[in-house]
């Protein structure tokens, strides 16, 4: 299977339990992305991973984001949000994420 298909059907699981696609990072090795429905209007950024961002309302008026790494074996971060937070806070903590997932990712690939 490769990335682009693998991305596509973990998005449809996803989505199948309640997430909602917000952003896809992907590598140029990865290809590009098919227009179509599930992806219309979603953000894609080049990264040196290929991975999925989705959120769903979580307890107490929370927010769930999880960033989801494509790849055979499943890995994904997972944090939620506070309803008070600002919009700045929670890119800044995302960023923290992604800066995470690179470590997972580099030191998999040096091993």
């Amino acid at each position: 299977m490769n990335q682009i298909d693998r991305l596509l059907e973990i998005i449809a699981t996803y989505q199948r339990h309640g997430w909602s696609l917000r952003r896809v990072l992907l590598t140029a090795e990865a290809g590009t992305l098919p227009a179509n429905e599930t992806l219309a209007g979603i953000e894609v950024e080049a990264a040196i991973f290929d991975a999925v961002w989705f959120s769903r309302p979580s307890y107490e008026q929370r927010e769930a984001w999880e960033l989801r790494l494509v790849a055979d074996t499943p890995y994904a971060l997972f944090e939620t949000f506070e309803s008070d937070e600002t919009g700045e806070q929670r890119e800044e903590l995302r960023c923290e994420m992604e800066a995470r997932m690179r470590e997972h990712v580099t030191r998999r690939t040096d091993a």
